[in-house]
C-alpha cells in the first residue's frame, strides 16, 4: 500500500505540481481577462460566470487530469495539490471577497470540484492500482459536466438543469470511459450523465455525485469482476 501512496521522486513531482499550480494561476488570470471581454461584448455577467467556470473546469481540471498519469507515480502530490486549490478557492468566500469572474455568492461549488477531483483520484488509484481508472472521475467532471454547462448555459442563459446538458456529458464521457476502462468506463459514464441532473444543496452538487458514483463503478469492476 505505501509504494502506491509515496512518490518515486517527490522532488521531480512537486516540481511538476508547481509548475501545474502556476498555469492554473495564469488560466484563472486569462478568464479574468475574458470576462471583461465577454461582458464588454454585451454578455450577461452571470452567463460569463458560467462559461468562465467550465473553461476553468476544462482547462485546469481536465488538463492536470489527463497528464496526471505520465508525470505522477502515485497520487498523493496530485490530490494534497487538488485540496490545497480547494482551499485557496475556498477563503474568498470565507473572507467575502470574491474572485467575481468565476465565483459566485450563489454557492461553492468550484471548492467541491477541486475536493471530488482529489479525493476521487486518490482512492480509485489506490484501491485498484491503475492511475488510468483514477482520472476518469476527475475527467468526468473536468470535461462530462463542462459540456452540460456549456450547454444549458447557451440554451437558457442561467445555472439551471437539463436532459439536454445531460446528453451532451454522456457522448463525451463515453469515449472517456471506453478508452480508459473498457466497457466498466462506459457504464460509469453511463451512470455519471444521468446523477449529474441532480444536486442536493449546500454541499452535495453534481461534482461530487458524479466522481462517487464512477467511482463505485470502476472499484468495483476492478476489485469484484477483476475488470
Amino acid at each position: 500500500m505505501a509504494t502506491l501512496i509515496l512518490p518515486s521522486d517527490p522532488v521531480r513531482e512537486v516540481l511538476y505540481a508547481i509548475g501545474l499550480f502556476i498555469y492554473i494561476v495564469f488560466l484563472i488570470w486569462f478568464t479574468r481577462k475574458l470576462f471583461k471581454f465577454m461582458v464588454g461584448r454585451g454578455m450577461r455577467e452571470n452567463v460569463a460566470v458560467y462559461y468562465n467556470r467550465k473553461i476553468i473546469h476544462m482547462g485546469a481540471g481536465g488538463v492536470v487530469a489527463l497528464l496526471t498519469p505520465f508525470i505522477f507515480s502515485s497520487p498523493l502530490i496530485p490530490t494534497l495539490f487538488a485540496l490545497a486549490i480547494a482551499l485557496i478557492l475556498y477563503l474568498p468566500h470565507r473572507s467575502r471577497k470574491l474572485l467575481g469572474w468565476f465565483q459566485t455568492s450563489e454557492n461553492a461549488f468550484e471548492v467541491n470540484f477541486a475536493i471530488a477531483w482529489g479525493l476521487s483520484l486518490f482512492f480509485v488509484w489506490i484501491l485498484t492500482s491503475n492511475p488510468f481508472y483514477a482520472v476518469i472521475p476527475p475527467l468526468f467532471i473536468s470535461f462530462g459536466d463542462a459540456v452540460t454547462g456549456i450547454i444549458r448555459n447557451g440554451l437558457y442563459g442561467r445555472r439551471t438543469k437539463s436532459w439536454y446538458g445531460n446528453l451532451g456529458m454522456l457522448f463525451t464521457t463515453i469515449p472517456i470511459g471506453f478508452i480508459l476502462a473498457g466497457y466498466p468506463g462506459v457504464v460509469a459514464a453511463i451512470v455519471s450523465s444521468i446523477v449529474e441532473h441532480y444536486e442536493f444543496p449546500p454541499y452535495i452538487d453534481d461534482n461530487v455525485l458524479i466522481t462517487l458514483a464512477s467511482s463505485l463503478i470502476l472499484i468495483s469492476s476492478k476489485i469484484l469482476l477483476g475488470v
